[in-house]
């Protein structure tokens, strides 16, 4: 925690930490692009079987006569229960008799049918080509869809897992670099995929990249920020994922095609890689992990860009080693993922960030990964749902310093409860009410998982935070996984899976209450930290109290 006391010297929040954020924030715009761009790469359009009578190009007018499409179609394709045309199913024969009905539905069950055998017919009017299109995951099909999210998602908890590992170890920007240019290769040649297979390996590609550039860039903001600019920086961070879903809803709009639209989030990360060299590796890093020569170098080029010129001929090696001896001497042991559940208070700590995060994180893709559900119009509903969680992402510095991290995490997440609760047995016919339940729980989602983030970095030691975050990531990907596989439950009970998304938030905002409260407290920089949180909570306060009374 004497960490803060060298990041005041060089400017907490100056030049230097907004051109840092200036140039990582565009690459979490897109890569949020990345991670939900299934939601249109992956659309079902309408479809239906193909029909020698109405799809053979070799078949000319004269053979069927002066008969419409709608009505070769009626006696080609039987009707489902809503009478519009099955999906999977056609006539075995034409059934000419249909023709004679004059208006009237006969019981299509008496009639021979049979699956779509020589493919399908799509709808492209949404879209000219997503991967269902191409290679045909549709009715008997249709589980192959959900692989490709499922295997992404799998990428970026492997990811998270093992880079957060290496981060640790080898440093932030490093690591952080070769994610970049591993999304960009990965990214850009998915859009070339020949197979369904080939795409789906380069998909968990870009999943383990893409989860590491997502914490490793936001380390680096934290990791350079003080405390008091902790909430309104995290705040920025998760505004700038709500700015990419509505990006990713513009671009869907614009590129119809699946290909071209995987290449245009993908290439940017190229460009990306090449501005990282810019950036400037976590001095907090350096000198936990007994680098402090190095950290040493980098805080006086802070200094030097925030303009403090005095910092500058303050910094040296002596102050720093007096300044940061509790933790150069903790710096010399090296530190393991299972040093996260040595001690009492930070296994206690990382058990209920991992149920926390995991019980937020499963209604949120449960909802977005679902929006078709809301109707045809995808691309508005990602604009919406982004605008609106930008929006009360707003408001949750404000409401984190006046009520603190606890109080506003449970709050939170019964509202998220409630509304999908209540939107569940909300009738069909009353889309306007479902989908307006539906974007204030979206919004509400999306403030508390910012809540959590910024609950998390003040709960966990520098020394072991990229790992911790590695784990946190991994809970996320748990509960993302998840979601999709409870929608099968709908097979036994079409409102389970609902009451499963609307009950785990609220589970989860009673295990918040269990967390100690850091509003206005320090970052931890050691394990030591952690275990004596009480005592040290003490002595802010008692030190807080004494510059208070010398001002009088």
């Amino acid at each position: 925690m004497a960490f803060e006391e060298l990041l005041d010297e060089v400017g907490g929040l100056g030049k230097f930490q907004i051109l840092q954020i200036v140039l990582i924030l565009p690459s979490l715009m897109i890569i949020v692009c990345q991670i939900l761009l299934e939601n249109f790469t992956a659309a079902v359009p309408h479809h239906r079987c193909w029909v020698h009578i109405l799809d053979n190009a070799t078949v000319s007018d004269n053979d069927t006569g002066l008969l419409s499409r709608n009505v070769l179609l009626r006696i080609s394709i039987p009707l489902d229960s809503n009478l519009k045309p099955e999906k999977c199913h056609r006539f075995l024969h034409p059934q000419w008799q249909l023709l004679h009905l004059n208006g009237t539905f006969p019981n299509m069950t008496d009639l021979d049918t049979e699956p779509c055998v020589d493919g399908w017919v799509y709808d492209h009017s949404l879209f000219s080509s997503t991967i269902v299109t191409e290679w045909d995951f549709v009715c008997d099909h249709q589980s192959q869809k959900p692989v490709a999210q499922f295997l992404l998602m799998a990428g970026m908890l492997v990811g998270g897992f093992i880079y957060g590992h290496l981060s640790d170890r080898f440093g932030r920007k490093l690591i952080l670099r070769c994610c970049l240019l591993q999304l960009a290769i990965s990214g850009t040649c998915a859009a070339f995929a020949p197979t369904f297979l080939i795409y789906c390996s380069l998909r968990f590609w870009s999943g383990c990249s893409a989860v590491v550039i997502m914490t490793n860039n936001s380390l680096l903001i934290i990791e350079w920020t003080r405390s008091q600019s902790k909430a309104v920086i995290l705040t920025l961070i998760a505004c700038t994922f709500s700015v990419g879903q509505m990006m990713l809803g513009g671009l869907a709009f614009v590129f119809r095609e699946w290909r071209t639209l995987q290449l245009v989030v993908s290439v940017p990360f190229f460009v990306f890689f090449l501005s990282s060299r810019w950036l400037v590796e976590s001095a907090r890093w350096l000198i936990i992990t007994n680098k402090p020569d190095e950290g040493l170098k980098e805080l006086k080029k802070v200094a030097h860009r925030n303009g403090m010129k005095n910092a500058e001929a303050t910094l040296n090696m002596e102050g720093l080693r007096v300044i940061m001896q509790e933790e150069l001497e903790i710096a010399q042991m090296k530190t393991t993922v299972f040093d996260l559940f040595r001690t009492p208070n930070l296994r206690k700590r990382i058990c209920l960030l991992f149920f926390v995060r995991f019980g937020a994180i499963i209604p949120f893709y449960g909802i977005f990964i679902n929006l078709q559900h809301f109707g045809s119009n995808i691309f508005l509903f990602q604009v919406i749902f982004g605008a609106l969680t930008g929006l009360i992402r707003c408001l949750v510095p404000p409401v984190l310093n006046h009520m603190g991290r606890r109080p506003t995490q449970t709050l939170l997440m019964f509202l998220v409860g409630l509304l999908i609760l209540v939107n569940t047995f909300v009738p069909q016919e009353m889309q306007t009410v479902r989908v307006t339940l539906a974007s204030v729980g979206m919004g509400c989602i999306a403030a508390s998982n910012t809540s959590i983030s910024v609950h998390f970095a003040e709960l966990l030691p520098t020394l072991v935070r990229a790992k911790a975050a590695g784990i946190d990531m991994m809970a996320s990907r748990c509960g993302a996984a998840l979601a999709p596989l409870l929608m099968t439950l709908a097979v036994y009970l079409p409102t389970l899976p609902w009451v499963i998304y609307g009950v785990c938030p609220i589970i989860a905002g009673l295990l918040v209450l269990l967390q100690p409260e850091t509003r206005h407290l320090p970052l931890p920089d050691t394990i030591q930290d952690v275990e004596d949180k009480k005592q040290f909570s003490k002595k802010v306060n008692e030190k807080d109290f004494c510059i208070k009374v010398t001002k009088f």
